[in-house]
């Protein structure tokens, strides 16, 4: 059996070692575009930020190393530049030499990766206008820093590779400025948790220009959609990814809703003997299974495994994703799993949302907070989704909501789970445990919660509601929620007759704890509508622009 490969990266190179392992006989062939193969694309930020000072660590692995180990070939430089499935065989180019020639296949995987997203920009000159797509364009990124030591940067874009570029020219001392197109920054976070990060980053005097793009790019400067000029010395375009599926689709590849290669649990495509794994397909998530584009290197390589094991007659199957990411912003850790809560929303989910602000660890160890937003089907009852700001102990939380998830955990379960606890790792009561605690109060126990947005509104709106603030006076005069009195815990139980139990009531404290406690006195004293407010004041002052 001959199996052929197109791309060798991630998802390429993870299906040829597989299918080798499972049948040491079969010819495999891998043919790449680039230069280089196999490397880790998500630490290229960090090489250009000097925090891996040899890229050589981002490329441990050569063609020489897979023809030793593996028996692969790995041809670099070469261009497939057609599919034919009905003589099953490819026709690639050689870029050095431009010589075309034919090769034959039994077996074809496609993983021909994705492409950054090129906006419709008017640019005179291009020589320090960048997209970081692979190991070469990140050499060059950081040659043009250490030759043109430029002292200004644009950015577009807000997701991942932005936001990680965004920390590593800053490293490098560079002023830089962040663009982004809609109205809120960093497509895995709902709008309350992007308003919160946003409002964490303007304390550290970053410069976000929301609701904006990029017109005209010249040598010094760029011309933003509202007319705003802004001097650069470079730009960084880092506006999302689009599949690469050319090849596919002149081949009579079926394409899926997402515009990404349409493939089954076993990878296969909708042409015989032929398979896709890896940037170029789309795949679905567990929660709803309706297809999803998700561009993830972890995902990569795991449906890179699966494609290789099933063309060599294993069993290996695709079970879905939650869309799971992570990433680093200076000294913060950004985490999402499962749906927003728009996602859950559109796919008419009637849902709770809390807000759970905690520390890691505890104080005497040095615990820093950490914002946990949690979303949960009313019905079910089950976990959907939960999205995580903090500093340190945030992998670790999301990692334990992905696996709740996945198996369809119930928000009463949380508490019962039994998570290792020590000081130096973590708090008596997890946080993972008080998101659990949280919600099932709310579904079960008649400790219903409001949102800062749905409080806003509701004040903004003159709806009949009472405000509690059970915060101690001096806290209450220095912030406050709009129409909030001040009856602090320790005096609630003396003031309670000024207040009506036959009107809605909002309750609040810093972060939920003691507003809580306020609910608990007003809910056994006979009132009849008492929420607590999600994420306290805290969340509610932080997120007041959004």
């Amino acid at each position: 059996m001959r199996i052929l490969v197109i791309g060798a990266v991630a998802a390429g190179t993870s299906a040829a070692a597989k299918a080798r392992r499972n049948n040491d006989k079969a010819e495999i062939v891998i043919y790449e575009k680039d230069q280089d193969i196999s490397y880790s694309g998500c630490g290229l930020p960090y090489y250009i930020g000097g925090e891996i000072e040899d890229i050589g660590e981002l490329t441990p692995r050569d063609p020489l190393f897979f023809r030793k180990k593996y028996n692969i070939d790995i041809h670099t430089g070469h261009e497939v530049i057609k599919i034919n499935p009905e003589e099953k065989k490819l026709v690639i180019k050689n870029i050095q030499t431009n010589e075309a020639f034919e090769d034959y296949y039994d077996k074809l995987v496609i993983a021909t990766g994705a492409t950054p997203f090129v906006p419709h920009v008017n640019a005179r000159g291009n020589q320090h206008v960048f997209f970081l797509r692979n190991v070469q364009s990140a050499r060059s990124i950081r040659d043009f820093i250490e030759v043109q030591k430029p002292q200004r940067a644009l950015i577009a874009g807000t997701g991942f590779i932005g936001f990680e570029m965004l920390e590593n020219l800053m490293a490098e001392g560079i002023d830089v400025t962040i663009i982004e197109k809609d109205s809120k920054i960093t497509p895995n976070l709902d709008e309350d948790m992007a308003a919160f990060l946003e409002n964490t980053l303007i304390k550290k005097n970053i410069t976000i220009l929301k609701n904006n793009s990029i017109t005209t790019i010249s040598e010094k400067s760029v011309i933003l959609q509202d007319g705003t000029e802004v001097t650069s010395d470079m730009v960084i375009m880092a506006a999302g990814v689009r599949p690469n599926v050319t090849l596919a689709k002149e081949a009579g590849i079926v394409l899926g809703a997402t515009g990404a290669i349409k493939v089954d649990h076993q990878m296969k495509t909708s042409v015989k003997d032929i398979y896709a794994c890896g940037d170029c397909i789309e795949t679905f998530s567990v929660i709803t299974g309706k297809p999803v584009y998700r561009p993830l290197g972890s995902t990569a390589n795991k449906t890179g495994r699966i494609a290789g094991d099933a063309l060599t007659g294993g069993s290996l199957s695709y079970r879905g994703n939650l869309s799971t990411g992570i990433f680093k912003l200076f000294d913060l850790t950004v985490a999402n799993t499962g749906l927003t809560e728009k996602e859950a929303l559109q796919e008419g989910y009637d849902i709770v949302i809390c807000h759970n602000i905690k520390p890691d660890k505890p104080s005497y160890f040095q615990g820093k907070e950490m914002v946990i937003k949690a979303i949960a089907d009313k019905k079910t009852q089950k976990l959907l989704g939960v999205q995580i700001i903090g500093y340190e102990g945030v992998d670790k939380r999301i990692d334990v909501f992905a696996t709740l998830i996945t198996y369809g955990a119930k928000v009463d379960e949380l508490f019962h789970l039994d998570l290792a606890y020590a000081p130096p790792f973590s708090t008596t009561k997890d946080p993972v445990h008080y998101t659990g605690m949280i919600l099932d109060n709310a579904l079960s126990k008649g400790r219903p919660i409001i949102t800062a947005k749905k409080a806003r509104e509701l004040i903004s709106k003159g709806e009949k509601v009472q405000v509690v603030d059970a915060r101690v006076s001096k806290q209450y005069e220095e912030a406050r929620v709009d129409t909030a009195v001040n009856m602090p815990h320790s005096k609630l139980r003396e003031e309670i007759k000024k207040l009506d139990k036959e009107i809605p009531t909002i309750t609040y404290c810093n972060k939920g704890v003691t507003g809580n406690a306020a609910q608990n006195i007003l809910i056994n004293e006979g009132f009849k509508e008492v929420y607590n407010l999600s994420g306290g004041h805290k969340f509610y002052k932080a997120t007041k622009g959004e």
